[in-house]
């Protein structure tokens, strides 16, 4: 495992892993080291045998109050190639490793998830929120758009009218709010954030490894095709499914009334 100076991996019992972001004193703000070490995390994460299920969480007040300030006025004196290869290898690289790691991730809100917060918590399979949650997709407010997949999502997980809320008018949606229009999963106190990210990771590190995946990436590959598509991918993927252990495990555990012990074979 690489280190890491800006986040940090836990390791739960049942296959549970944790990354943290750990730079509380400026309000978990982004830059592309972070961004970086967050994508090295998630793809080391995404090949372990041992991992069953990703939480992603950051410490202190805030989940993200967004990008470093420094760092933007860093990149307001690069060149279109300079923020290509050296930014969003970083930015990007981190949505993308998050957005298609095959195992179940959860991400654990508090505080602000502002821009490029709020764009990796709408990367993950599941958002639970603190009361004192708040998401905001401001980047309009610098002239400048959301580059790391809200665009895509946002309008397929709370419909376009409140997409173009968020996106064009820069506006804040609240934990209740978010809960309503289906951008977070559930809202829990902020005591008990932790605790209950642990409870839900448990409960997606019970599911079938091939099964999860395989769901996982149907659903993110019928958002951009069609119908057709989807029956005509499903159906080697669902052969390989029904040949595989943990189908058997999990008809035999039905049959035995008990819980499925999946391996991912």
């Amino acid at each position: 495992m690489a280190d890491f100076g800006q986040i940090r991996i836990d390791r739960h019992e049942e296959g549970i892993a944790a990354v943290v972001v750990a730079r509380a004193d400026i309000g978990n703000a982004s830059s592309p080291e972070m961004l970086g070490e967050i994508r090295d995390a998630f793809a080391t994460l995404s090949t372990d045998g041992d991992v069953r299920a990703i939480i992603f969480s950051a410490e202190g007040k805030h989940f993200s109050v967004g990008a470093d300030f420094a760092f933007l006025q860093r990149l307001a004196k690069m060149s279109a190639v300079e923020i290509k290869e050296t930014v969003y290898a970083n930015f990007q690289g981190a949505a993308r490793a998050i957005y298609r790691c095959p195992k179940p991730t959860l991400a654990l809100v508090q505080g602000a998830a502002v821009t490029v917060g709020c764009e990796l918590a709408l990367a993950c399979d599941f958002r639970v929120a603190a009361d004192n949650a708040m998401f905001q997709e401001s980047w309009i407010k610098l002239g400048i758009m959301p580059p790391l997949g809200g665009t895509f999502l946002l309008p397929r997980l709370v419909g376009l009218g409140r997409a173009m809320d968020m996106c064009l008018r820069g506006k804040q949606v609240r934990a209740e709010e978010a809960l309503q229009i289906g951008l977070v999963s559930e809202v829990v106190a902020r005591d008990d954030l932790a605790a209950r990210g642990l409870e839900l990771a448990r409960e997606l590190a019970a599911s079938a490894p091939l099964g999860y995946a395989t769901v996982k990436q149907s659903i993110q590959r019928a958002l951009e095709s069609s119908m057709d598509a989807e029956w005509q991918a499903n159906l080697p993927n669902q052969a390989l499914l029904l040949g595989s252990k943990d189908h058997r495990e999990g008809l035999s555990a039905i049959t035995e009334k008990r819980a499925p012990k999946f391996s991912g074979e």
